[in-house]
């Protein structure tokens, strides 16, 4: 296990870390995020390189339902070239979703989501992409999609804070605000990082990772 952790922690050092759903075999990731739509939590376990599974919980505030499900993340292809390193993954789930709003309060409903995650990184330059579509009967319906491109201003060593600037696109068809768009800055140093930024709406973004 100690050679895995070791094994792991060098090829983070090699590629910016990122809030990746698959992470090294036998390793856990805690993921903590909270944006201008929803606060979630996902933890999910790795048996293998190319698959993890976990609990993710969100609730939706201004929809006010809630989400608790198994969620399964598959790596489908990895590109890895001498200074960069590109991922494409499938990310589904399953479970049941509860509803706080008006006519639906106390509704409890099957869930089901599913989508895609791609990104691409070097050690200065980073874009991402992802969606998810997501069925709970009369509680909620809907697809959603969000863009990132990102920016180091310096090339960090292993163990040192490493600091990136970014910005995200967020498209969620159903919502008043149909687009959003949040600069933020990404931290990260070992196995934790750190995210904050400010949408153009005014909403906080904070998002926490922790790999062990």
């Amino acid at each position: 296990m100690k050679y895995l952790a070791l094994t792991a922690a060098v090829l983070m050092a090699a590629l910016p870390a990122q809030a990746r759903p698959v992470s090294y075999p036998g390793g856990i990731t805690a993921m903590i995020t909270n944006d201008g739509d929803k606060n979630s939590v996902h933890i999910h376990y790795s048996p293998t390189a190319k698959t993890s599974i976990g609990y993710k919980g969100e609730y939706w505030r201004v929809q006010e339902f809630g989400i608790n499900a198994v969620q399964m993340n598959n790596l489908l292809k990895r590109w890895n070239e001498k200074d960069s390193q590109a991922n494409l993954y499938l990310k589904s789930g399953v479970g049941l979703a509860y509803s706080d709003y008006g006519d639906f309060d106390h509704e409890v409903d099957a869930v089901a989501f599913t989508g895609i995650s791609a990104d691409w990184e070097d050690r200065r330059r980073f874009i991402s992409y992802e969606n998810r579509y997501t069925e709970a009967g009369d509680i909620a319906d809907f697809f959603m999609q969000s863009a990132r491109v990102g920016w180091a201003p310096y090339e960090g060593d292993y163990g040192d804070l490493h600091t990136w600037l970014m910005l995200q696109v967020d498209h969620n068809p159903e919502s008043d605000q149909n687009f959003t768009a949040t600069p933020l800055v990404r931290l990260f140093k070992g196995v934790h990082l750190f995210e904050a930024g400010i949408s153009t709406e005014g909403k906080a973004m904070l998002n926490y990772v922790i790999r062990y």
